[in-house]
């Protein structure tokens, strides 16, 4: 009798375990190897860098990477050019005003330099972030320098000005700038990989002229074919930079995929399942479990599935812990009554065949105490848990 009530015991139990997880099996992987990545953005940069001086910039610097490796993590994203820029002495872009009092005016110091020896000190990656087309983030042309590169194409058709500013995806003079200047990078500088983000086609007129040349001798091709051809030429002329180099290339792109196609004609079926164009994907997956629209677990996959020839690291969004979110629909106050959403999300990317690591964004949703609420709080201590 005591044998059948433990058999029923047991088979009760499965059932509970079955209906109470989700669809992959949460597995703690036992890898020192993990990347745990941090984006660093030109937030952070203006907000802790901007108007000091050179020692006490250091230090700050210094304080943003000790808070890294202090968590556990063993990455930093960091966005080195966010506006046809740099925060590094470069012959082709000008200082960023989001270090220096305006652009094209020396903070007094290498910052990425800076970056990278105390990462090296401290055993820290440092992948170097681009955006490789915007320009402006508003139609003000006026504090453009003429150091910038940008400048001298202003009312041409490498640069367009339309809800922003923004280098043209199909001139060849911009795919120059932008491979030039991952070159003059990877060259100068032992960075660990470049990275580009999820924003590339800006608009859907930006190219039309370039397009209708085009079509003079290749009519069968579709305006969305061409877009999607420009934006892969310029992939693969950075991988291959990049590579010649000895550096590491990649990109996150929208978690979405079907944004990829409809939205930014970032081809990432092609990325993730050929060689030559990248080497990772940081696939954004700002989604909760509960999303209505799209849910974590489905996205995920989606991923997974297509990521046969490059490694997977999961950006995952910290930045919505303790928020509303109004994309999710019904399940919009997720992030609001959970707080352990990131923990589980970390542990179901560690399922990926592929997997290789994943990020956080951003830095000031992890270390700002002005952003921190009891629910980040309690989220940053269950997250601790899965990051021995």
């Amino acid at each position: 009798m005591k044998i059948k009530i433990l058999i029923i015991f047991f088979f009760l139990c499965s059932i509970f375990l079955i209906f109470t997880s989700f669809d992959e099996k949460e597995v703690v992987l036992e890898n020192t190897k993990e990347k745990r990545g941090v984006f660093i953005s030109y937030i952070e940069l203006s907000k802790y860098l901007k108007g000091k001086d050179v020692e006490e910039g250091i230090d700050s610097i210094r304080n943003m990477i000790s808070n890294v490796e202090e968590l556990g993590f063993t990455m930093i994203l960091l966005q080195v050019r966010s506006f046809s820029d740099a925060i590094y002495p470069s012959d082709i872009f000008p200082w960023s005003a989001t270090v220096s009092e305006m652009e094209g005016v020396s903070p007094g110091y290498d910052i990425l330099k800076s970056f990278l020896d105390i990462c090296n000190e401290e055993k820290i990656e440092l992948y170097a972030w681009i955006n490789p087309y915007r320009i402006r983030g508003d139609e003000d042309s006026s504090d453009i320098s003429q150091d910038n590169p940008a400048y001298s194409y202003l009312n041409t058709s490498v640069v367009e000005v339309n809800n922003g500013i923004f280098y043209n995806p199909a001139s060849t003079e911009a795919r120059e700038i932008i491979v030039d200047g991952v070159e003059e990078l990877v060259q100068n500088y032992s960075v660990d990989g470049v990275i580009f983000d999820d924003y590339f086609y800006p608009n859907d007129t930006i190219d039309l002229e370039e397009y209708e040349e085009y079509k003079k001798t290749n009519s069968d091709v579709s305006i969305e074919e061409f877009r999607f051809c420009q934006v892969n030429e310029l992939i693969q002329d950075v991988y291959q930079v990049c590579h010649q180099n000895n550096t590491l290339f990649g990109v996150s792109p929208d978690g979405n995929i079907e944004n990829n196609y409809q939205k930014h004609y970032a081809d990432v079926k092609t990325w993730a399942g050929k060689t030559g164009y990248v080497d990772f994907l940081m696939p954004q997956i700002y989604y909760g479990f509960y999303n209505e629209t799209k849910a974590f677990v489905s996205v995920l996959n989606a991923w997974e599935e297509l990521a046969t020839k490059v490694e997977l690291l999961p950006v995952l969004a910290f930045y919505k812990v303790g928020a509303v979110d109004n994309f999710a629909k019904s399940g919009s106050t997720e992030w609001m009554e959970n707080d352990d959403i990131i923990m589980r999300e970390v542990l179901l990317t560690r399922n990926l065949k592929q997997y290789q690591g994943f990020s956080l964004f951003r830095y000031d949703y992890l270390f700002n105490s002005e952003l921190r609420t009891s629910t980040t709080m309690a989220e940053l201590k269950n997250m601790k848990k899965i990051l021995k």
